[in-house]
């Protein structure tokens, strides 16, 4: 071969390596199936996040298509692996438009990839759907159209965290302190739980301690050093981060004796921050936005029975189960279009859904008015391993400072 050919061939290679790692998840489609499509991390330090948010949407249309699929056609997803990176994410949203030609986009994972993303969906009419965020981005007052959500907000979840940390354990609003990822997921759950701690009667921000660190990084020191030498002691800590930073800061906390109450939001991916945290994540409570994996609610049952059928190999865990509940609400909302299913179509479906139950123990509801569909939340903590329900009255019993009994 000569060095021509060599070159040549190096470069084919290099595009076929890049597409590889680019992580396009191709699905074998028939003439007359309907494409969903998603952006999200599947691989790098959030990769489990995005994992399991695809192997729960995977889950629930591998039932509605063994089923017949909707009006006897087939739905299919088309995923692209953005490594939780803004701009790798951009690039993926105009692929799934205009290359893939998506019905939706659907589960996209993030914050700071919902805020490079949303403007190219809403640009293109084409419904963005049930993202992994509770970003206040994505809940504008009227709601943008082509929006919609299904969980509840980060300003509910850490709303309820400030809430039960002031009426059960006793705490002052600037005893309460903050560790979150340094973009636009951190801003939103910090700004959420400041608008609590104002509700409770903070009239100084600057008392409120505030640790930051890096997205897809896991240098916390600098963030815990701040919330250690915070001029009134910290009590409890609200996290606003990814699974390995927050595993790797509870580590480090308790190595150095710094014991508040902990306190994750939903995203953290709470499988993946056990795992990374050790005997360390013992005691750190995390809110869902679904109730609990075994939980024996219909639908937390269907999924139970889905997941392995459709998603081999994915174990059962809170971001897939969000993943199987949204696309399922999707698909409802789908099998009530009249006539071609469009993108506008859904959208119209969706906004007419009203009032309505899906199997988790709780109505929900979507109009022209309303683009968020759940707003239920609920607390677990971390015992032996395992994210259990706990009531928020537990925390009366607690040694505030240290981890709850």
């Amino acid at each position: 071969m000569n060095r021509f050919a060599r070159v040549a061939l190096s470069c084919v290679l290099g595009v076929v390596a890049l597409a590889h790692a680019q992580g396009e998840a191709k699905p074998a489609v028939s003439p007359g199936d309907l494409l969903l499509g998603t952006t999200l991390p599947l691989n790098g330090p959030t990769a489990r996040l995005g994992q399991d948010m695809k192997s729960g949407i995977e889950a629930a249309l591998g039932e509605v298509n063994a089923a017949g699929g909707i009006g006897g056609r087939k739905i299919h997803l088309v995923a692209l692996d953005d490594g939780y990176e803004p701009d790798r994410a951009a690039a993926n949203a105009r692929a799934l438009i205009e290359k893939h030609g998506v019905l939706a986009m659907v589960g996209c994972v993030g914050t700071p990839t919902a805020v490079a993303t949303i403007p190219i969906a809403v640009e293109s009419k084409t419904l963005f759907y049930g993202a992994f965020t509770g970003a206040g981005v994505l809940r504008k007052d009227p709601p943008e159209r082509y929006v919609v959500n299904f969980r509840a907000s980060y300003a509910q979840e850490t709303g309820e965290m400030v809430d039960a940390l002031v009426a059960h354990a006793g705490l002052k609003p600037e005893e309460v302190g903050f560790f979150t990822q340094r973009d636009a997921y951190g801003d939103a759950g910090y700004s959420g739980g400041m608008a609590a701690l104002r509700r409770h009667g903070l009239k100084n921000d600057a008392a409120v301690a505030h640790g930051r660190y890096e997205r897809n990084t896991e240098a916390v020191e600098n963030a815990l050093a701040d919330l250690m030498s915070a001029s009134v002691p910290v009590r409890a800590v609200i996290m606003v981060g990814a699974y390995q930073p927050c595993a790797k800061f509870v580590r480090l906390s308790r190595e150095m004796d710094f014991s508040p109450v902990f306190l994750n939001v939903s995203f953290v991916g709470t499988e993946a921050f056990i795992e990374a945290a050790g005997t360390a994540s013992e005691g750190v409570i995390i809110t869902q936005v679904v109730p609990a994996i075994n939980d024996d609610s219909p639908v937390t049952r269907a999924y139970q029975t889905a997941l392995p059928m459709w998603s081999p190999g994915a174990k059962p865990g809170y971001g897939s189960l969000e993943g199987y509940v949204a696309t399922r609400i999707l698909l409802r909302a789908m099998a009530q279009v009249q006539g071609e299913v469009t993108r506008e179509a859904l959208v119209d479906a969706l906004e007419g859904m009203g009032d309505f139950e899906i199997g988790l123990g709780t109505t929900l509801s979507l109009s022209k008015t309303d683009h968020q569909a759940s707003n239920g939340v609920w607390p677990t903590i971390v015992r032996d391993g395992r994210a259990v329900w706990m009531p928020w009255s537990a925390l009366g019993g607690s040694r505030v400072g240290g981890v709850p009994e």
